[in-house]
């Protein structure tokens, strides 16, 4: 069953136009993750946050993917992480119009 994945962080200094400059190759690279089917990559330049929105195909990818995610960000000097992974409930979801997950 697929899974919601949401990532979130404290974010100094890139957002926008500069954000999506410097994380293209990044943004690319996620594409060839197990099981990633999309990404919304989100940010608040007000609050200085930044992360992303994930569906992946199921939770155990979703799991290895945080893992990893999470370890990348650290080395880059992030912190302050913050990582969740959700069920989806597909009787009330496809109400609400998500039946690309059929």
């Amino acid at each position: 069953m697929a899974a919601i994945m949401y990532v979130d962080f404290p974010q100094e200094g890139l957002f926008g136009d500069e954000m999506s400059k410097a994380f293209e190759d990044l943004a690319k690279s996620i594409n060839q993750e197990p099981g990633m089917i999309w990404k919304i990559w989100t940010e608040n330049k007000q609050t200085k946050e930044a992360g992303g929105v994930y569906l992946f195909d199921n939770k155990e990818n979703a799991e290895k993917y945080l893992k990893m995610h999470g370890e990348r960000l650290a080395k880059n000097g992030y912190s302050n992480i913050r990582g969740k992974i959700f069920d989806i409930n597909m009787p009330l979801s496809m109400i609400n119009k998500a039946d690309f997950l059929k």
